[in-house]
């Protein structure tokens, strides 16, 4: 009996650690199209948000390829503080910690590749 209750918990909370992760999966997703909102909003007029083709302004690279320049995880503080360097045409803006972890989420859901950002 007792080990019947053993098993019984391992597997509930097996599941429970599965409901949490999935939960925090669905979170992370619903984040990152509030980022792919945000990024449409504030950034498709110059950078490509698709998964293929150039941005319209030749300075903007595409964001899904934002991991060759910066560490994704690192953009976090430019984004919150002000993005001043970028292309020539790039307006200075902030995001409120909220949009800046969605716009993050976004990012790193559609890199293409993980190679280390050049210097």
């Amino acid at each position: 009996m007792a080990r019947t209750l053993l098993i019984l918990a391992a597997l509930l909370g097996g599941g429970l650690i599965a409901a949490q992760a999935s939960a925090q999966d669905a979170a992370t997703d619903a984040s990152a199209d509030r980022g792919r909102d945000l990024a449409l909003k504030h950034c498709s007029r110059c950078h490509s948000l698709e998964p293929a083709g150039a941005s319209s302004e030749p300075a903007a690279p595409p964001f899904r390829e934002l991991y060759k320049r910066y560490p994704i995880e690192n953009l976090g503080e430019a984004l919150a503080e002000g993005i001043l360097v970028g292309h020539p045409q790039m307006p200075e803006f902030k995001f409120e910690t909220d949009d800046v972890n969605a716009v993050i989420d976004y990012l790193g859901r559609i890199q293409s590749g993980t190679a280390t950002p050049s210097p």
